[in-house]
């Protein structure tokens, strides 16, 4: 039998591995094929996962490596999809490319709702799916609308209990079954991978002891177009500062895989201005791997999924900026960071500039990733809507809802609504002191 499996990410290719090492992919003389994709802005400067240093001890679990960017070049990854006349032939060339027979078992993938993983399930067709998911948007809703071709072939969602007690959203309105994989699987892998980098990556030889070092969690957010470039490089620095004021001399920044090393010549200056000693982690070396080497003393980002794994996984004290103002630039609404970010923003201690850390008020997050998901994507998940709307009427429309978006739903709390009339008189005297 064959298993076809997909990844993008090195943190995703730990996952596949934790668990397949638990054996949810049955016995190992099952032929296993990787499908690596690599999607970052310009992939020709970047390198793929299965270039990265830690990648060597994955590599064993897999028969063979494939790259989807040769595979589909010069298309970029996340761009390209085939369009329906050419699906049938494309079909058999891909399986002509990977050697696919009529023994394929199972199609395993990440982010199935967009390309590449979608294209992928658009072509290997005729075997059951299984998505995992590798980060915090297991929480939330399922993008787009699947077709029933993909939708009726997943028959379960993996994921890591990133937030114990709180159950997927991602799929459910297919009826697909979510299966945590466990804790202990998962940090056994990353265990072998920081045993496999240079130490001089996992853990640069700075002065003080670990607690008297912090790091920093670079994302993608301007290259998202969430945020602006310059905005983005502000975020940095006022965590740098933020991190500075709490007492850090020595500071790690660990930028986004890919994300290049932009931010990083930015954020050295704002070190100088401080008096800070600024460290620049390898992209391709995973921030679990640091994690576990440094131990730093604080972990800050804006919502990384990352924040949630050191606190969690490595008991280390982590904080979350930014949060506020990607929650106001997301969109549309239903953008798929919208649940990562609530939940990090309302999970975790807040960081300032000026290096007060401040908790979050007391909220019931299920019941808030509920209601988030519900405003996100109202008609797959109709049954959340009274929860929902108890959410709002207990709480108000705080920073994770937008006004527009809920008076559309009509859910609005009564206190919030505008008086009946009370708009178009007050359009009445706006046109009449205009005249």
């Amino acid at each position: 039998m064959t298993r076809l499996f997909y990844a993008s990410t090195l943190f995703g290719a730990m996952t596949l591995a934790a668990a397949i090492d638990d054996g949810r992919f049955g016995p190992r003389d099952d032929r296993r094929i990787l499908l690596v994709s690599n999607n970052a802005a310009v992939p020709e400067v970047t390198p793929s996962l299965d270039e990265a240093p830690g990648f060597a001890p994955l590599r064993p679990r897999f028969d063979e490596v494939h790259s989807w960017n040769e595979i589909v070049a010069p298309m970029h990854p996340s761009d390209w999809k085939a369009r329906a006349i050419e699906v049938p032939m494309l079909s058999r060339l891909l399986a002509t490319r990977l050697s696919l027979g009529d023994d394929l078992c199972e199609l395993v993938l990440e982010s199935v709702a967009v390309p590449p993983a979608r294209t992928v399930a658009t072509l290997v067709r005729d075997c059951p799916i299984t998505v995992y998911s590798d980060g915090l948007m297991s929480y939330g809703p399922t993008r787009d609308a699947l077709p029933l071709e993909i939708s009726g072939r997943i028959t379960r969602l993996l994921h890591l209990d990133l937030v114990p007690g709180l159950a997927p959203l991602l799929l459910s309105e297919y009826g697909v079954p979510a299966d945590a994989l466990p804790d202990r699987a998962f940090l056994d892998v990353v265990e072998s991978v920081t045993s496999a980098v240079d130490p001089a990556a996992a853990a640069p030889d700075v002065p003080g002891a670990p607690e008297s070092r912090a790091m920093i969690l670079g994302q993608y957010l301007s290259a998202l177009g969430i945020v602006t470039a310059d905005e983005e490089a502000g975020l940095h620095a006022d965590m740098l500062r933020g991190v500075a004021a709490r007492g850090f001399g020595t500071v790690l920044f660990k930028p986004h895989p890919a994300a290049g090393r932009r931010h990083a010549l930015r954020l050295r200056e704002t070190a100088a201005e401080l008096g800070v000693r600024l460290e620049v982690a390898t992209e391709s070396v995973p921030a679990e791997s640091y994690f576990a080497a440094l131990r730093p003393g604080l972990v800050v980002g804006c919502f990384s999924t990352a924040l949630i794994t050191a606190r969690n996984h490595y008991g280390l004290p982590v904080a979350a900026m930014g949060g506020e103002l990607v929650l106001e630039r997301l969109s549309p609404y239903e953008n798929s960071n919208r649940i990562p970010v609530t939940i990090t923003d309302a999970l975790l201690p807040r960081l300032a500039a000026d290096g007060s850390v401040s908790d979050p008020p007391p909220v019931d997050l299920p019941a808030l990733v509920r209601a988030v998901g519900y405003c996100m994507r109202a008609g797959a998940h109709p049954g959340l809507r009274e929860a929902a709307s108890a959410h709002l009427d207990a709480h108000g429309p705080d920073r994770y809802f937008k006004r527009q978006r809920l008076s559309a739903l009509e859910l609005l709390p009564a206190r919030d609504r505008t008086a009946p009339g009370t708009l178009g008189r007050l359009r009445r005297r706006l046109s009449q002191t205009l005249l």
